[in-house]
């Protein structure tokens, strides 16, 4: 029998929460994909006509009402439900240029330790390159043998594609994080497993930051209580006590990166029940990004 060449290797998970307008634009650009990639949405309890909106224009998307705000998690439930080798993700105001998917799911046929691909990502209607596209063009890290482009260490959620079977051995995103910086955390711990990251820059993916957007003093909270709970979760004493100290000093003249040290001291219970060291080597791959 002929293989199906209509029929996408790769699912979309959009998350959400209260941006209908923008879902239904993204979804739109979605439908519009050749082939058409299956969409999971997982709706963090919006309060507006999301949900209402999604079942009556886009019925062949699979919908997930979640009762509460699940914050990163949700991309877990929605990776659960997909049937795909590989699963791309989407925020609600970001959406894949056509060719995109099948470009990233040839490189992740080609490359069987390729765990995920890192796409370019392209901003608001001037179409402007992110800057984190030169960053991991540039990447300092040492190639790998076997992975012809740019090693990873970082990457950005609504700009990926994963290998299914890699994302669920480490468990995903897990809720621990929430939001903010919530990349950093799954890219190391694939890295762990040895699976491959890589930046693909034939790979695209649109980001129109919403307008409708949480406050960013509290964005930018959850982003440096984020970056403290990853050093203590996965770095070598050295490193934990190092960050440690600077996240206390910033906080003696800075509210934002106090209120950040409070957050994480309140998790640090649960944060240390989790904690497994980085081998040597990933911690060297660290060392040689944060050096530049």
């Amino acid at each position: 029998m002929e293989p199906d060449t209509k029929r996408s290797r790769v699912s979309v998970v959009v998350i959400t929460r209260d941006r209908v307008g923008e879902l239904c634009r993204t979804l739109t650009r979605l439908r519009s994909l050749e082939p058409a990639p299956p969409v999971v949405v997982v709706d963090n309890a919006s309060r507006d006509s999301t949900r209402e909106t999604v079942r009556s224009r886009f019925p062949e998307v699979t919908l997930v009402e979640n009762d509460r705000n699940a914050g990163c998690a949700a991309r877990d439930t929605g990776v659960a439900l997909t049937e795909t080798p590989y699963v791309a993700f989407s925020d609600d105001d970001s959406w894949w240029y056509p060719g995109a998917l099948e470009r990233a799911a040839d490189a992740l046929d080609a490359h069987p330790r390729l765990g995920l691909v890192a796409a370019a990502v392209y901003v608001g209607e001037e179409e402007r390159p992110d800057p984190v596209n030169g960053d991991l063009l540039h990447s300092p890290l040492a190639p790998a043998a076997d992975l012809p482009w740019p090693r990873a260490l970082g990457f950005l959620a609504c700009a990926s594609v994963v290998r299914r079977a890699a994302y669920d051995e480490v468990g995903g995103f897990g809720s621990l994080l929430f939001f903010g910086g919530e990349e950093a955390l799954l890219a190391q711990d694939l890295t762990v497993r040895g699976w491959g990251l890589c930046h693909l820059p034939q790979v695209h993916a649109h980001h129109r930051p919403s307008a409708s957007r949480p406050p960013s003093r509290w964005r930018r909270t959850l982003e440096q209580r984020n970056a403290l709970l990853t050093v203590w979760l996965r770095r070598r004493p050295g490193v934990v006590l190092e960050r440690t100290a600077r996240a206390l000093a910033r906080g003696v003249r800075d509210p934002e990166a106090r209120r950040a040290l409070r957050l994480a001291v309140a998790m640090a219970p649960r944060v240390w029940a989790a904690r497994s060291r980085l081998p040597a080597s990933v911690e060297e791959d660290l060392a040689c990004l944060e050096r530049t």
